[in-house]
């Protein structure tokens, strides 16, 4: 009988978790590119994570550190830090020209993954 006293309330607030996207946000690791949608603003800030807590969003411009309050985020896109797919490719043939080899070597870095949406303001009920 104690343990299920313990492990109801325990359940309740593992729901409540699950629920609340901002938990999703706390969990990115800082130096994270994002993108954050601020509340009427036309353009979202390219900024890296620092640190989110409750109530506020800490993140870094450039070389300045800011935090925005949770009520004023529309939404919040995270790049993923994979590393970036390289691919080599050497090619060998026979050289046109007396003591060449005709080898030729060639690198190529892919593209910054996509962002992904990580918080999005849960749509509030309307007033009666």
């Amino acid at each position: 009988m104690r343990k299920s006293v313990f492990l109801i309330p325990f359940s309740a607030l593992l729901a409540f978790a699950a629920d609340d996207p901002w938990v999703k946000l706390k969990e990115i690791k800082s130096g994270t590119e994002l993108r954050v949608f601020k509340r009427g603003s036309a353009q979202p800030l390219l900024v890296k994570m620092d640190e989110a807590t409750d109530e506020r969003l800490v993140i870094v411009n450039k070389t300045e550190q800011t935090s925005i309050a949770r009520e004023e985020i529309d939404r919040v896109d995270a790049r993923p830090s994979n590393k970036r797919p390289v691919t080599r490719e050497s090619k060998a043939s026979g050289g046109e020209t007396p003591g060449s080899s005709g080898l030729s070597s060639s690198l190529s870095i892919g593209g910054k993954p996509d962002f992904e949406t990580v918080y999005r303001r849960p749509a509030t009920p309307p007033k009666k």
